[in-house]
């Protein structure tokens, strides 16, 4: 059973996402071999054609110039970590406020609020409800309308559907026929921000998990 609910929260652009740390190009940085293997070709030079003034001046700098980009490439890894660091910390007062996300949300004790969209050409829509499994759930005959509507997870019977996540999809017909399907985004509150391989991520209620790109608004 869905209620419609005049008041929508407003979409707001989420924060760029942070670049992943860059790997330093020079593998291991040992200067000490370096050093050594220089020695053994001074002592081991043909006494008779000795190295020039000038060969010896390249070895130098090359190895002036491999020291210098393994510290560039340190201090590049460590700017990247703090931009990981910073990416969280531009999130923080997200913590205990309600995202709009299209990924599942966990529904227990009240009601979930989700935005319908539906194809205007649609003369019939039905709100499918998956659980967490992909399971098929319930299908629910909600009207042509559109806007911010509250799902009381209730199945065909009348008897209220278990807890757990769920996630919810838009079935637009006309003359019984399927014209368009949609996910449906729900709003759920906000417990955790943590930093993966795929950036930023949200900890929902009910540990419902949601990617950046998963979520496309913020609410109070």
């Amino acid at each position: 059973m869905v209620t419609t609910n005049p008041t929508a929260a407003p979409a707001v652009a989420p924060p760029p996402t942070a670049s992943p740390p860059s790997k330093a190009s020079f593998a291991g940085g040992d200067f000490e071999t370096f050093l050594k293997m220089l020695t053994a070709q001074i002592k081991n030079q043909d006494p008779m054609n000795p190295m020039e003034g000038a060969d010896f001046a390249v070895q130098l700098a090359t190895f002036s110039g491999v020291e210098q980009q393994v510290k560039t490439n340190d201090l590049l890894e460590k700017i990247a970590g703090q931009s990981g660091a910073g990416a969280l910390s531009g999130y923080s007062d997200w913590i205990g406020k309600k995202v709009r996300t299209t990924g599942e949300v966990y529904f227990g004790e009240q009601p979930l609020t989700m935005e319908i969209q539906p194809d205007p050409a649609a003369d019939e829509v039905i709100l499918v409800a998956t659980d967490q499994y992909g399971r098929e759930i319930s299908r629910e005959d909600i009207g042509t309308g559109a806007g911010t509507v509250e799902w009381f997870g209730r199945d065909a019977g009348g008897d209220r559907l278990p807890q757990g996540l769920y996630r919810f999809s838009l079935e637009s017909m006309r003359g019984g026929e399927v014209i368009a399907r949609s996910d449906v985004p729900s709003y759920s509150a906000v417990q955790e921000i943590q930093m993966g391989d795929r950036g930023v991520s949200f900890v929902l209620s009910g540990g419902a998990m949601a990617t950046l790109d998963e979520v496309d608004a913020l609410a109070m």
